[in-house]
């Protein structure tokens, strides 16, 4: 299950999506979160599906990659689809046992909230999928350099950003690592009551939080001995430039944004 998690990784490409400018990566997928809670009704969540699964195509990342990055949260997804089924009461009653009732309307709100989530998590995932985490801390500091202006320490956050996001595999592949040694020791962490396997738990946890503590106190440690001391008076070595392509880009996701609204507002 654990390797299953996509989160934060980045595969390498050269699709149109790999090419964008991260800056307009960021704006768009912005962008893309307003669409899908502008509209309300399915007609609109069928226009955000034809921009989600467009823009996956055109990334050439295989939709697989993209299920696993929705897998890990199907248990909050459940419980999020049966909280709106029992909790709208209104409309017509479909289903009672009770005090129990499932009607029309919880579950079209139930089915509208999950695919909603769905496209989110999908869409939003293609950001760290095609931007490497380089790539994507530079944009974001440049995105925020206005607050400089503020005394806001946007560099140390864009590095904070994007060594969160890097270190997020690594944690997961150290908490499988955990598991399976624990499992070999004989420890029953998949068995049991809730309790029990939650008392089980410490025997992962622990060792986890001082894996993280030694790789965070290794990684200061490189930085320190690298003379690293912020972002005054560094260079990079890759230039960020935009190209028409991100305009175009840009501009699509506004005109589906506006469909989105119009459609909305009609229904």
């Amino acid at each position: 299950m654990l390797r299953d998690i996509t989160i934060g990784q980045y595969f390498p490409g050269d699709s149109i999506i790999h090419k964008l400018d991260p800056r307009f990566k960021i704006v768009i997928t912005l962008l893309y979160i307003v669409m899908l809670f502008s509209g309300g009704s399915y007609l609109c969540l069928v226009v955000g599906a034809v921009y989600t699964f467009g823009a996956i195509l055109l990334s050439r990342i295989p939709v697989k990659m993209f299920w696993k990055s929705v897998k890990p949260l199907l248990p909050f997804l459940i419980i999020t689809a049966v909280l709106n089924l029992l909790l709208m009461n209104t409309g017509d009653v479909i289903w009672q046992w009770k005090f129990l009732k499932i009607t029309e309307s919880g579950l079209n709100t139930s089915l509208f909230m999950v695919i909603r989530i769905v496209l989110l998590i999908m869409g939003s995932s293609l950001l760290t999928y095609t931007t490497s985490p380089i790539t994507l801390t530079d944009a974001i500091e440049r995105l925020l350099s206005p607050l400089r202006k503020v005394k806001f320490p946007v560099h140390e956050l864009a590095m904070m950003m994007s060594i969160a996001l890097r270190f997020i595999p690594t944690l997961i592949e150290e908490t499988d690592k955990i598991m399976s040694a624990q499992k070999a020791r004989g420890a029953e962490i998949d068995t049991g009551s809730f309790t029990t396997r939650a008392k089980n738990l410490i025997s992962i946890l622990v060792p986890l939080f001082i894996s993280a503590f030694r790789r965070a106190d290794e990684l200061a440690t490189a930085m320190e001995c690298r003379c690293y001391h912020g972002g005054d008076g560094r260079t990079r070595l890759r230039q960020l430039r935009s190209a028409p392509r991100d305009y175009i880009a840009l501009a699509i996701t506004v005109l589906f944004l506006v469909g989105v609204i119009v459609l909305g507002k009609i229904a």
